[in-house]
């Protein structure tokens, strides 16, 4: 399957149109979970600032120090070129963890596990929405593969050439950020499900601790079929991506836990 682009856009067109494009509906998804709970519409206003800056602030510069910081500290200048895409989720998760817990205390007033609950389907379609665009942008590519659903990603970036039988020829790979937006819109409909239609909004902090799970489990699998991220992930059966992710999947089972318990705090703390 060859990708293709769109004639008279590029890729950081259509990445930044995929991004905003999720943001907008996650926004719409937690609007409509605020409008249902009675929540006063300032506290979505200020919600969307705080995740927004987080989400981009956190995920560029997790991408910069987990990934590249050899390169971007030759040029620093570009690590505000975020629409030429590079961002790393576990600088956005770590980045909007922090800006919830001051949204807590600052804005709602309530226990972080509560806005914690209710936005992790949001963010699990935003998720998807970016991985599509870093497929559009060439980025966070897979493996070479003979599956048939493979891609032949055509940028200049990616090293598509092997020599087969003396000739050099184009190899098609695993389309990696396909399997990571389709596992995110999965764990994005489990999770709405979960929250509308069980009361499981109301053990604080267990819908967050199985979108810990589902989002960094999935990455961890997924990572074994893409070519890794990190100069020095080469020759490693666990790299950075999977070692970054460990740590999630471990507290959302633990938070899992606590919360089943009832021993998570439903006050602000």
């Amino acid at each position: 399957m060859d990708s293709q682009l769109i004639d008279g856009w590029s890729t950081p067109n259509l990445y930044g149109i995929l991004f905003v494009t999720g943001l907008i509906i996650g926004f719409y998804v937690i609007k409509r979970m605020f409008k249902a709970e009675g929540i006063p519409e300032e506290w979505l206003d200020k919600l969307l600032i705080y995740v927004v800056v987080a989400t981009i602030v956190g995920a560029r510069l997790g991408h910069v120090f987990f990934y590249d910081w050899h390169i971007y500290r030759e040029n620093p200048i570009d690590i505000f070129k975020v629409w030429e895409g590079g961002l790393a989720s576990h600088g956005g998760a770590i980045a909007i963890l922090i800006a919830l817990i001051l949204y807590s205390k600052l804005v709602t007033k309530k226990s972080v596990w509560w806005i914690l609950d209710r936005i992790v389907a949001p963010i699990a379609i935003a998720a998807c929405f970016i991985r599509l665009g870093n497929l559009v942008n060439h980025e966070i590519i897979g493996n070479p593969t003979t599956m048939p659903w493979g891609f032949k990603f055509m940028h200049e970036s990616v090293n598509n050439l092997v020599e087969v039988d003396g000739q050099m020829v184009h190899v098609y790979r695993h389309p990696a950020q396909l399997y990571e937006a389709l596992a995110y819109i999965l764990s994005f409909f489990i999770l709405l499900r979960l929250y509308w239609k069980t009361n499981l909004k109301e053990k604080n902090g267990f819908l967050f601790g199985l979108f810990l799970v589902f989002i960094f489990g999935w990455r961890f699998i997924i990572e074994f079929v893409k070519v890794g991220q990190a100069d020095r992930d080469a020759g490693l059966i666990i790299n950075t991506g999977q070692w970054l992710s460990i740590p999630f999947v471990l507290a959302g089972i633990i938070i899992m836990l606590l919360a089943w318990g009832k021993k998570l705090n439903s006050k602000n703390n």
